[in-house]
């Protein structure tokens, strides 16, 4: 008697265990009920558009009575967050907002996470796949590309020469929205001739590089437009090793604290800012909104700001930050 007694209460035990560990359940594959967890995934780690997202996302989570986890890869590669996805295992979070670093590589881990539940927010990029995400909120890049092109054509103030784009890897959605704006708008400019889209693995060294030969080649080079943060630094570097910095009109995308250094000293004439604190309360909120039954809503756009040295003191809220 005694001995049925104890297997009982162990039996007990182990199941009252499994209930709270917050474990993926054996027959239906969702999250148990009551799971209050949600994931953040952003493309990189230690990128400032990144960290204010997480800073927004953090504090809507908070405000709605929910926790948020954030793991970053340390580049922005298909393969290292993939790692992070996957690590996710067997106790996933209630929802992931992710901001895929591939609109192709990352469909499958994603769909192996939302296989199990786990409600699927994109944030700032988006898979070509739009059957697995319950919403995507980012900047209208191709409007930003658009921006960019208007505000390059403000500072030649109708110069005439050649224009270099300088974007990051192929298919990374929004990067590669922003090149494909730009270089359309950039039709409405007859003296505005550009030289086409180049691509530098996100990485400031190969922005340089390709600065310094397309100076070499092409002498009429009166503009670039570099798509994010990593490559606007590398062409202000290439610029500034060649004597070019104000020469040649560099307008940059986001508003990181070294590119706002870089547009109060003149190594920048323009950025184009997005809102990451935004884009990460809304993916916050539509999250909360999938798993609490509401109405989710599943495009959503952040705005997009112009900044020039004449305006930046006037705009320094859309600054980024470096932690929260």
């Amino acid at each position: 008697m005694k001995l049925v007694q104890i297997a009982g209460l162990a039996a007990t035990a182990v199941l009252l265990a499994a209930c709270g560990s917050g474990q993926v359940g054996g027959s239906g594959g969702a999250p148990v009920e009551n799971n209050k967890r949600l994931t953040l995934i952003p493309g990189v780690q230690a990128e400032p558009f990144y960290i204010s997202m997480q800073c927004g996302a953090q504090a809507e989570a908070q405000k709605l009575g929910y926790t948020l986890d954030t793991s970053a890869p340390q580049k922005f590669d298909a393969a290292l967050q993939t790692e992070k996805v996957n690590a996710l295992g067997s106790n996933p979070p209630a929802a992931l907002l992710i901001a895929p670093t591939d609109d192709t590589a990352m469909l499958a881990p994603i769909q192996q996470v939302a296989s199990r539940g786990v409600k699927i927010i994109e944030v700032d990029t988006s898979l070509k796949d739009t059957s697995v995400a319950r919403s995507s909120i980012s900047s209208d890049n191709t409007q930003g590309g658009q921006l960019a092109a208007d505000t390059l054509a403000q500072l030649t103030a109708g110069k005439s020469g050649s224009v270099l784009v300088l974007d990051t890897i192929a298919g990374t959605s929004t990067t590669n929205a922003r090149a494909a704006g730009f270089e359309e708008q950039l039709k409405k400019y007859p003296n505005l001739k550009s030289v086409g889209i180049q691509f530098t693995q996100n990485e400031p060294e190969q922005a340089a590089s390709k600065v310094t030969a397309a100076l070499a080649s092409t002498p009429d080079l009166v503009g670039i437009f570099a798509t994010n943060l990593n490559t606007g630094e590398g062409t202000a570097t290439g610029l500034r090793n060649a004597g070019k910095v104000g020469q040649v009109q560099l307008v940059g995308f986001d508003a990181s604290p070294s590119e706002v250094e870089g547009l109060r000293n003149g190594e920048y004439q323009a950025l184009i800012a997005q809102d990451p604190a935004m884009i990460g309360q809304r993916g916050v909120q539509q999250a909360v909104a999938a798993l609490e039954g509401k109405p989710v809503e599943r495009n959503l756009t952040a705005p997009l700001h112009s900044i020039t040295k004449a305006n930046m003191d006037a705009n320094s809220q859309y600054f980024y930050k470096q932690s929260c």
